[in-house]
């Protein structure tokens, strides 16, 4: 048995912390119906500002609202603002890799849902075990609006990504010029 990816929430942001509550990570039920997130099962969460990782279950918040709140020690480890990454996940025998489809969801700042995507495996003639990302569906439409660009941010990123500073500056000054505060002379 492998332990595998059944479900993922990333990039959803958190609303709050509750040192005084009993345990848990409380969820927006309707997010979690469209993962196939359960109540009670327990998730992974990991941390991308603080690098913390952790484990507990789910509960279910109000409907509708969104939430991501961290509830007893789990409190320690978040704050509100943080974006975090849920995972669900399940022991399946190594064959059964190609009948799942986990569900992976992107979230906005306001934590709504921004894509939906699937993993899947399929045997190639390259591989046995040949993974994808299968984009289904964007809620919120195709076209994405481009608030505000954090420079620093993106560079950043595509550097994690494997870009060297000179193939990132190339990127920022073609891509970037339409986005920088006009010029007052």
């Amino acid at each position: 048995m492998k332990k595998v990816v059944r479900a993922k929430l990333h990039g959803i942001k958190v609303t709050g912390a509750d040192l005084n509550y009993h345990g848990s990570i409380t969820l927006d039920p309707e997010i979690c119906e469209q993962a196939g997130i359960l109540p009670m099962e327990f998730v992974e969460i990991w941390n991308k500002d603080s690098g913390a990782r952790i484990s507990t279950y789910v509960i279910f918040g109000e409907p509708g609202s969104r939430c991501v709140v961290l509830n007893g020690a789990a409190a320690r480890t978040c704050q509100k603002g943080d974006t975090v990454i849920i995972c669900a996940s399940e022991y399946v025998q190594t064959a059964d890799l190609y009948n799942m489809r986990p569900t992976v969801l992107t979230f906005t700042p306001e934590n709504e849902i921004d894509e939906v995507m699937h993993y899947e495996v399929r045997k190639t003639a390259q591989r046995d075990f040949d993974f994808r990302v299968v984009r289904d569906a964007r809620p919120r439409g195709d076209e994405r609006e481009l608030a505000r660009v954090d420079v620093a941010a993106l560079s950043a990123d595509l550097r994690q990504r494997g870009l060297d500073d000179r193939a990132i500056a190339d990127i920022l000054s073609c891509h970037l010029a339409d986005f920088a505060p006009a010029r007052q002379d």
